[in-house]
């Protein structure tokens, strides 16, 4: 499941994560638009960077845009969801079960939480879904993606 794609998916990742998440705090903090279309945002700047990296480089993908984007699109707002869904969960959570944790860090806290569980999702979710090349032509190329 985790392989040579996956560190090359961890190295985009690091990147696009730093476009995504310096978009996310200057909106959460500065622009002060609120968590959902903060991290929606953030995470919208990430993810045309990382569709373009991670097709490219990671899964050296030979499908076609028009093939690989929905698909991309789809696993990108699923994961994006569910993730930040169950990261403010967490937040809100673990602001209950410490009560001196600062209020104003939950959100803070939520984005970090979400942000883990959105890179494990997302990974699989384009290894298996969006990049996926079929078996016989990865065997033909000798890739052991």
């Amino acid at each position: 499941v985790f392989s040579g794609s996956f560190l090359r998916f961890l190295l985009v990742g690091v990147f696009n994560t730093i476009v995504g998440l310096g978009v996310i705090t200057l909106l959460l903090h500065v622009a002060k638009i609120g968590y959902w279309p903060s991290t929606f945002i953030g995470n919208a700047v990430g993810a045309l960077v990382s569709y373009t990296l991670n097709k490219t480089f990671t899964f050296r993908s030979k499908a076609k845009v028009a093939g690989s984007l929905w698909k991309f699109l789809l696993v990108t707002l699923v994961c994006y969801g569910l993730s930040y869904g169950v990261g403010l969960a967490l937040g809100q959570w673990l602001a209950a079960l410490f009560p001196a944790f600062p209020e104003a860090r939950v959100h803070d806290a939520a984005t970090l939480l979400g942000t883990g569980l959105y890179t494990i999702t997302n990974y699989l979710g384009h290894k298996y879904f969006s990049f996926r090349t079929a078996p016989a032509v990865r065997e033909q190329a000798g890739e052991s993606s």
